[in-house]
C-alpha cells in the first residue's frame, strides 16, 4: 500500500503566510474571491436550475473553479510544462489561503486542517495516540467497503505533517493519513439553486463521483444523487458535463445513452470538498448500490484511505475509471488513476493527439475524446469542454456496456482504435462520441 512520505512542515506552513501570488494570477484570484455562498442538502433527484446570470459559489469553491479555468491551461495549446506546474502550485496555495480555518498545506498538498485518519487502528495504537494528545473526533465503518476509520484531532499547534510523523513513530505498524483533497480534473462551474429539490431513490447503472448534476434536456433517464459534503448535492457545471457524456441523449451524445446514473457529490459548497474520507464514503455507497462502473474525474496525491477503498471496491466487482489530470507530465502521478486496478484515462483532441496539458499516471489504459467537443451545461445549455475529466465518462460509459461479458476489459479493447499509438494506452475509446461544438455552445 502506498503511504505518504511524512516530514515536519511547521516551518514551511509558517512561510506560507508570506507567499505572494504571481501577478499573472492576481486577476483570477480577485475574481474568485468576489463570489458568494449558496447551499443545498439531502439525497436528491435532479433539480431544475434557473439561469441566475452568473456563476455563484462559496469562496473556496469559486477560488478552485476560477483558478482551474485560468491556471489549468486556459490556453492549453500555448502552455508550457513550467506554466502548468506553476499554475498547479498557485491554484492549491490559493485554495488553502482562502480557507485557512478549514484547510492546511501538507507535504502532499491541501488537506483538512487539524485532522488525521487512522485506518483499521488497533486498540494499542489508539491508546498511544490519545496518550500523546490526539483526541477522537469520529469513528465509522464505511458503508459497502467494511473499512473502519477513526478521525483524530491533532494536538493543539501541530501541523498535520508533524502529527503523522509522530503517529508513525508511536505505532509503526499502523496506517495513518491526512484527509487530503482531490480536485476536479477540468473546469467547473457552481450554480445557484432556488427551486425546491425533490427527494428520490432507486438504483443506477453507472456511478459518478464528482460535483452535483443539474437538470438538462440531454439527461432523460433516472438520476439519483447523494451528498458527501456540506451543501451537497449541489448542481455543478463539471458534474453536469460528466453525466451528459455518459448518459446523454439528443443534444449531447453520451457513450451509454439513456443509462441510469448514481451521482455522489463530494464537493457541495464545502471548501474541504473532495477530501479522502468523502471519496471513500462515496465509493462505498456505490458498491453498496451494486454499481458496476464508477467514473472519477478527480485528481489528488496518493492517500492510503482512498487506495484501500479502491481496492475493496474492485474486490467486490466495481470498476473505477479515473483521469490522469490536466497539470502536464511534469506533475506528480495522478491518483486515484495510479492505484492498482483503476482504469487510467487520458484525453485526445479532435485530431487524435494527446492533450498537451494531460498529466500522467503510473499506468495508462485508454484515451478518449477530451477536447473539441461540447457537453451539457448547468443551465440547460451546451458548453465546450476540454480536459482529461471529459474522457473518463466516455470510457466508463462504454465499459458499462460490457460488464456482463466474461472479460469486460477485453471487450473494451476490441473497440479501441489507434492501438499502439504513443501516449494512448491500449487505444482510443469512443472516438466518434464527440458532440460538435457549435456557435450556440457557450460557457
Amino acid at each position: 500500500m502506498a503511504s505518504p512520505v511524512s516530514s515536519p512542515s511547521d516551518q514551511k506552513y509558517a512561510k506560507d503566510t508570506d507567499m505572494t501570488i504571481p501577478p499573472r494570477w492576481r486577476p483570477a484570484l480577485a475574481a474568485a474571491l468576489a463570489f458568494a455562498t449558496c447551499a443545498g442538502a439531502g439525497a436528491q433527484l435532479l433539480p431544475p436550475v434557473p439561469d441566475v446570470g452568473g456563476t455563484i459559489g462559496s469562496v473556496g469553491q469559486s477560488a478552485r473553479d476560477t483558478l482551474e479555468r485560468t491556471g489549468n491551461a486556459a490556453d492549453p495549446l500555448r502552455a508550457t510544462v513550467d506554466e502548468l506546474a506553476a499554475a498547479r502550485e498557485t491554484r492549491l496555495e490559493t485554495l488553502v489561503r482562502a480557507n485557512r480555518d478549514r484547510l492546511e498545506m501538507t507535504d502532499l498538498g491541501p488537506a483538512v486542517r487539524g485532522q488525521v485518519i487512522a485506518i483499521e487502528p488497533d486498540p494499542a495504537a489508539l491508546a498511544a495516540a490519545e496518550q500523546a494528545g490526539f483526541t477522537r473526533i469520529a469513528e465509522e465503518r464505511i458503508e459497502g467497503l467494511d473499512i473502519r476509520s477513526v478521525t483524530l484531532a491533532v494536538p493543539r499547534g501541530w501541523s498535520v505533517d508533524r502529527a503523522l510523523s509522530r503517529l508513525r513513530r508511536l505505532a509503526p505498524s499502523g496506517a495513518f493519513t491526512a484527509n487530503s483533497l482531490h480536485e476536479q480534473s477540468g473546469g467547473a462551474a457552481v450554480v445557484d439553486v432556488t427551486a425546491t429539490l425533490a427527494q428520490g431513490g432507486g438504483g443506477a447503472a453507472i456511478g459518478i463521483i464528482d460535483g452535483g448534476v443539474a437538470a438538462h434536456p440531454s439527461l432523460r433517464s433516472s438520476v439519483q444523487q447523494r451528498g458527501f459534503a456540506a451543501g451537497a448535492p449541489r448542481p455543478s457545471g463539471h458534474g453536469t458535463a460528466i453525466a451528459s457524456l455518459i448518459a446523454g441523449q439528443g443534444p449531447v451524445r453520451g457513450a451509454a445513452p439513456g443509462s441510469a446514473l448514481l451521482i455522489a457529490d463530494v464537493y457541495g459548497s464545502d471548501p474541504a470538498g473532495g477530501n479522502a474520507l468523502a471519496l471513500a464514503r462515496a465509493l462505498g455507497w456505490m458498491v453498496a448500490q451494486r454499481v458496476p462502473v464508477v467514473a472519477v474525474s478527480l485528481v489528488g496525491r496518493a492517500n492510503p484511505l482512498v487506495e484501500r477503498a479502491v481496492r475493496e471496491a474492485r474486490a467486490r466487482g466495481t470498476w473505477v475509471i479515473a483521469a490522469v489530470g490536466n497539470d502536464g507530465r511534469a506533475a506528480p502521478p495522478a491518483y486515484p488513476a495510479s492505484y492498482a486496478g483503476v482504469i487510467a484515462v487520458t484525453g485526445v483532441d479532435g485530431r487524435g493527439r494527446v492533450l498537451i496539458e494531460a498529466g500522467r499516471a503510473l499506468h495508462l489504459d485508454y484515451a478518449a475524446p477530451g477536447a473539441d467537443m461540447a457537453a451539457a451545461g448547468p443551465r440547460g445549455n451546451l458548453v465546450p469542454v476540454r480536459g482529461t475529466s471529459f474522457a473518463v465518462p466516455l470510457v466508463a460509459g462504454r465499459l458499462a456496456q460490457h460488464v456482463r461479458a466474461p472479460n469486460p476489459v477485453a471487450a473494451l479493447d476490441r473497440e479501441a482504435v489507434q492501438r499502439g499509438g504513443r501516449g494512448l494506452g491500449r487505444g482510443i475509446i469512443c472516438g466518434n462520441c464527440r458532440t460538435p461544438v457549435s456557435h450556440g455552445s457557450r460557457r
